[in-house]
């Protein structure tokens, strides 16, 4: 008798027949494609990397090894480096102007960045609210900070604030003769400082951002509970905001700690490079006289690892004190 053939339909192998079993639509691949799968993709990752991997080694990480090395030597950029140890780091605490350099660049950061976060937040919580005409106003108060560090800028602010100027002269009208801004050594540094307050619109755009995810129920029940504008704003905003202030923060302060266009244009070229008294003199502009007008590259050197080192411990500040004022979501689950 001949045994009968069980017909298999696709996909299907009959019981004891012969027939092979097709792939189910997806199945796992097996694992040798498997792998040459991964290293494709991996491939073709590390080829997108390329281009930043040759940047960050070629403008990043090779400039900072070489000035790391020129930090320990005697270099005025046309003999070759001379190995002089420590001296360059000794010199700095004994540099009574690196030490007004500081002072400076110390009173800009802790009034500046203050001043222009708080502006920053008061008009975001100005706009964040729909009204008529928001998009203009929203543009109007970003603009300044596309164009605020700018070299234009920086020369209409000095034509601004200058002596007998338009600010001086208003002013006095109203009785309040302080005989010119920038040619006085007490009103030199808030000319500067007004510079950077007026360039909020950065911060102001991040702050309606995180203003916009607090959730209004919060407030419905706090107007509901009694709470007042301040209770509301203390106990609500700035607590669901933090993640944002603190970004905001670390940032501006970073970026003030670098300042240089802005101060060389308010004060000027002449013999008298750090503005009268040397009220302007910040730490970016002392560090470009030494490398570039004194020739001490490697004294400028040293300067650019210590104020490295001064924004990483800033920063590490922040970082550390960050989970005593600071609320992310995930800290109240």
């Amino acid at each position: 008798m001949t045994p009968t053939t069980t017909r298999a339909a696709d996909g299907v192998r009959p019981p004891g027949g012969t027939t092979p079993e097709k792939a189910a639509p997806g199945a796992r691949p097996a694992p040798a494609a498997g792998r040459r799968q991964g290293r494709r993709e991996a491939l073709a990752g590390y080829l997108f990397l390329t281009p930043w991997c040759v940047g960050i080694l070629l403008l990043t990480l090779g400039p900072m090894l070489v000035s790391l090395y020129l930090a320990f030597t005697d270099y005025n950029l046309f003999d070759s480096p001379r190995w002089i140890g420590f001296k360059n780091f000794q010199d700095l605490f004994e540099d009574d102007r690196w030490w007004t350099s500081v002072q400076v660049t110390l009173k800009y950061v802790l009034i500046g960045t203050p001043l222009k976060l708080a502006a920053a937040l008061a008009v975001a919580l100005l706009l964040v609210k729909p009204r008529k005409g928001q998009g203009f106003y929203r543009s109007a108060f970003y603009a300044p900070s596309l164009i605020g560090a700018s070299v234009s800028i920086g020369v209409v602010w000095r034509a601004v604030f200058n002596d007998d100027a338009i600010v001086d002269k208003s002013m006095s009208l109203f009785g309040w003769d302080v005989g010119g801004w920038i040619g006085d050594p007490d009103w030199a540094l808030p000319t500067l400082i007004t510079l950077t307050v007026w360039q909020f619109g950065a911060p102001m755009v991040i702050f309606l951002a995180g203003l916009k995810q607090v959730p209004g129920e919060l407030y419905e029940a706090a107007e509901m509970d009694g709470a007042g504008r301040w209770r509301r704003f203390r106990s609500i905003t700035l607590p669901m905001i933090s993640p944002v202030l603190f970004f905001n923060l670390l940032l501006e302060l970073i970026h003030s700690f670098q300042v240089f266009t802005s101060a060389v244009v308010i004060a000027g070229s002449g013999t008298n490079t750090g503005g009268p008294g040397d009220s302007l003199l910040v730490y970016g502009w002392y560090l470009y006289e030494q490398g570039f007008h004194n020739l001490r590259m490697g004294y400028a050197a040293a300067m650019a690892w210590m104020l490295m080192l001064g924004i990483g411990l800033v920063t590490a500040v922040l970082f550390k004190t960050q989970r005593g004022w600071v609320h992310y979501e995930e800290d109240a689950r």
